[in-house]
C-alpha cells in the first residue's frame, strides 16, 4: 500500500513541476508593471505594459488550466503501458466528464441548488457561486480533485483493458477508443454524483479554510512539519498540492492566489499579515535559504581533517545549489540515512522557523531558493514590506546557527558517519534520494547497507530501469545477462561504470553487464531484491559454459572482434595479434573479468594471456566468436 501511495505522489509531481517556472515568469511580469519601481513606462496602455502584459498571460497558462495539467499527468505516471495514449484518454474523459456536468445543471440546477446556472457569469478573482470555465466549458469547480478523480478512473480503465481483444468486428473500437468508450458511460454517474454532492463540499472547505485560518501557529506549525518530515516517503506532495494548487484554504490554490494579487500587495502600505492573511503556508523555501547552508557547514565542522577539502568541494556547490535554486536533494538524503534523527530535528528546526516568520508577519510564496522567492516576494513587494524581509533574514540566519550548533553537538556526541567522516579508504559522497531508498532496502532485508556486492546489486537494479524493467536475468562466470522490456530506461554505460562494472554490452533488449569474477553474488543479492519488489521475470542462477564466458571476456578486453588479428593457443596462455594495442584493456582487467595469470606485451602488437591449462578450449570459443 505504501508503494502505491508513493507512487501516486511521485505521478501529482509530473505537473507540479511547470509550476515553478510558470510562477517566476507571473512574478516577474507583475514586477516590472509596478510602477512604483519603473515609474511612468509601466503604466497601463504603454508598450512596456503590454510586453510584459502579454509575457504575464502565458505563464498563466499552467495555473488556468490545473485540472487539465493534472489529468495529463497522473497518466504520464501511472499506466503500466502506452502512456501517451493513456494521457489522451484522460483528457478527453476529464472534458467529457465537464460537459455532462454543465450540461445536467443547465436542465436540473435548481435540483442541485444551483437553480441560475446560465445566467451566473464566470469573473475572475471571484467564488462565481463554485462554477469555473474548464477549456470553455462552464462546470463545478473540483479544482484538482475532479481531474485527479477523472484521471485515476481513466488510468485504472486502461491498464485493465487497452489490451483487451475485441471480436474481429469490433476491431476498430479496440484499445483507446475502448477505454474511452467505457469512460464515457463511467462520467455520467460520475457527473451525478458531482452535482449533487459537490456544493456541499463546497461549504466542507469553506469551513475548513475558517479552521485553518483560526488556528493561527498551530495549523501552520503543523503544515510545515509534515511537509518537511514526509519527504523521504514522498507523501509531502499530497501536504502541500493540496494547499498550493487545490481548494483548501483558498478557491484555485495559494500560489495562483498569490501571483494574482501581487500587484496590490506591493501598492499597499499595510502590513501582509493583514492583506495577506491567508498565505502563511507557502514559506518552505526558508529552509532551503537559511538552514540547509549551516548543516553544511556543520558537516564541514565535523569532518577528519585529512578530509576536509574533499567534504567542501562536494558541500559549498550543494549549498548554492539548495539557496539559490532550493533543490536540497544531495544534502537530504546524505544524512537521512545515517542519522535520521537529525532529520526529524531538521523538520522541527525547519517547521519552527517557519512559524516564528509567520507570527513576526511574513506572508507569501516561498517554495523555491532564492531566485524564486526574490522574484515572487523581495523584488516586487520590496518597497513597502522591507521591514518583514529584514526580519525574515535575522530570523533566519538565527535558526540557521541553532541548526548549526545542534547538528554539529549531535554528529560528534552519536559520532554519525556524515560526509568527511567515512572510513579512511571510503571517499566523501553525497548521495541521492535513489541511493538512499537502496540503503533502506537493504535494511530491511536485514544486511549491510555497505555490504559491496548489496550496493553493486542495488546499483545495478536501478541503472537497469529497476526490477520492473527486467524480464530475464541469469549470469556467466563475470557478465549479468540481461533482458529488458524498455531499452530506453536503461542507464548511460558511463553510470554502470561508476558503479565498478567495466563495460557493458547491448544487444537491443538484451545486453550484459561486465562484473567481474563476483558476479555470483552480485547475482544473488539482485535476485533477492527483485523478489522483495514483487518482480516475475525469470532469474537463473545458472552459469553458463565458463570457457565461453572467459572467450566472450578476452575478446571484448582486446578491443573487440574487428581488432584481433589472429589467435592461438600456445601452452598455458592465448596468443593474439591486434591492429590497435591502444585499443587493449589494462592487464589489471584481463585478471578480473577472464581470470588470467599474466598479460605480456611484445613487439609486433603481440599480446600473450596466460589462462592456464584451459588455454586450448578459451582459444576454440575465441575462433568461433570472431
Amino acid at each position: 500500500m505504501m508503494q502505491k501511495i508513493q507512487r501516486f505522489g511521485a505521478a501529482m509531481f509530473v505537473p507540479v513541476m511547470l509550476f515553478s517556472f510558470a510562477g517566476v515568469v507571473v512574478a516577474l511580469g507583475s514586477l516590472f508593471n509596478n510602477p512604483t519601481l519603473f515609474g511612468s513606462i509601466a503604466n497601463p496602455g504603454t508598450t512596456w505594459n503590454s510586453v510584459w502584459d502579454t509575457i504575464s498571460a502565458g505563464g498563466w497558462t499552467v495555473f488556468n488550466q490545473e485540472g487539465i495539467l493534472f489529468t495529463v499527468g497522473l497518466p504520464i505516471g501511472l499506466a503500466n503501458k502506452a502512456r501517451g495514449r493513456a494521457a489522451m484518454e484522460a483528457v478527453i474523459a476529464y472534458l467529457t466528464y465537464n460537459y455532462f456536468i454543465g450540461a445536467m445543471l443547465t436542465h436540473w440546477g435548481a435540483a442541485f441548488g444551483i437553480p441560475n446556472f446560465d445566467k451566473i457569469q464566470i469573473v475572475a478573482n471571484a467564488t462565481n457561486h463554485g462554477l469555473t470555465n474548464i477549456a470553455g466549458i462552464k462546470t463545478l469547480d473540483t479544482s484538482i480533485l475532479g481531474a485527479l478523480v477523472v484521471a485515476l478512473i481513466v488510468v485504472w480503465l486502461h491498464n485493465k483493458y487497452f489490451d483487451k481483444k475485441l471480436p474481429d468486428w469490433l476491431g476498430t473500437f479496440q484499445g483507446s477508443t475502448y477505454v474511452y468508450a467505457l469512460a464515457f458511460f463511467v462520467m455520467i454517474p460520475l457527473a451525478l454524483i458531482t452535482c449533487w454532492g459537490w456544493p456541499k463540499v463546497q461549504i466542507g472547505i469553506t469551513s475548513m479554510q475558517h479552521f485553518i485560518v483560526d488556528s493561527g501557529f498551530i495549523g501552520v506549525w503543523i503544515y510545515q512539519f509534515l511537509n518537511r518530515v514526509l519527504i523521504p516517503t514522498g507523501l509531502h506532495h499530497l501536504v502541500y498540492i493540496p494547499f498550493q494548487f487545490g481548494p483548501v484554504v483558498v478557491a484555485g490554490g495559494l500560489q495562483p492566489y498569490w501571483l494574482k494579487h501581487l500587484a496590490e500587495y506591493a501598492a499597499s502600505t499595510k502590513p501582509l499579515s493583514q492583506i495577506a492573511s491567508v498565505e502563511g503556508f507557502q514559506l518552505f523555501g526558508n529552509e532551503k535559504v537559511f538552514l540547509v547552508p549551516f548543516i553544511c557547514l556543520a558537516f564541514y565542522a565535523t569532518a577528519k581533517k585529512n578530509k576536509k577539502k574533499q567534504t567542501s568541494a562536494l558541500l559549498i556547490p550543494a549549498a548554492l545549489t539548495s539557496v539559490l535554486a532550493g533543490i536540497t536533494e544531495p544534502v537530504d538524503f546524505t544524512y537521512l540515512f545515517a542519522a535520521p534523527v537529525l532529520w526529524v530535528i531538521y523538520s522541527v528546526l525547519s517547521a519552527t522557523m517557519n512559524t516564528v516568520m509567520w507570527a513576526f508577519g511574513l506572508r507569501g510564496f516561498m517554495s523555491d531558493g532564492a531566485i524564486g522567492i526574490a522574484s515572487m516576494n523581495w523584488l516586487p513587494l520590496w518597497e513597502h514590506h522591507w521591514q518583514t524581509y529584514v526580519m525574515q533574514f535575522i530570523v533566519g540566519i538565527i535558526f540557521g546557527i541553532i541548526t548549526y550548533f545542534v547538528f554539529k553537538i549531535m554528529i560528534e556526541k552519536f559520532n554519525y558517519i556524515t560526509p568527511g567522516r567515512e572510513a579512511d579508504d571510503e571517499d566523501v559522497k553525497l548521495i541521492n534520494k535513489k541511493e538512499y531508498k537502496q540503503k533502506m532496502a537493504a535494511k530491511a532485508a536485514g544486511k549491510d547497507a555497505n555490504d559491496p556486492y548489496i550496493a553493486r546489486a542495488t546499483a545495478y537494479l536501478d541503472l537497469l530501469g529497476g526490477a520492473s524493467n527486467i524480464t530475464e536475468l541469469s549470469s556467466c562466470a563475470t557478465r549479468l545477462r540481461v533482458s529488458v522490456a524498455d531499452p530506453s530506461k536503461v542507464a548511460p554505460d558511463s553510470q554502470f561504470k561508476a558503479n565498478k562494472a567495466v563495460n557493458v554490452v547491448h544487444h537491443g533488449k538484451a545486453l550484459q553487464v561486465i562484473v567481474g569474477l563476483d558476479v555470483p553474488q552480485v547475482l544473488d543479492e539482485m535476485t533477492q531484491l527483485m523478489q522483495q519488489s514483487g518482480s516475475d521475470a525469470k532469474v537463473s542462477t545458472e552459469q553458463d559454459n565458463p570457457y565461453i564466458e572467459r572467450a566472450t571476456g578476452i575478446v571484448d578486453l582486446l578491443g573487440g572482434n574487428e581488432n584481433i588479428r589472429d589467435v592461438i593457443a600456445c601452452s598455458t596462455r592465448v596468443r593474439t595479434h591486434v591492429f590497435d594495442t591502444k585499443k587493449v584493456a589494462p592487464d589489471s582487467e584481463f585478471k578480473k573479468i577472464a581470470g588470467s595469470y599474466e598479460v605480456q606485451r611484445r613487439d609486433d602488437n603481440e599480446i600473450d594471456i596466460v589462462v592456464g591449462l584451459d588455454a586450448d578450449q578459451i582459444v576454440d570459443q575465441m575462433k568461433q566468436l570472431l
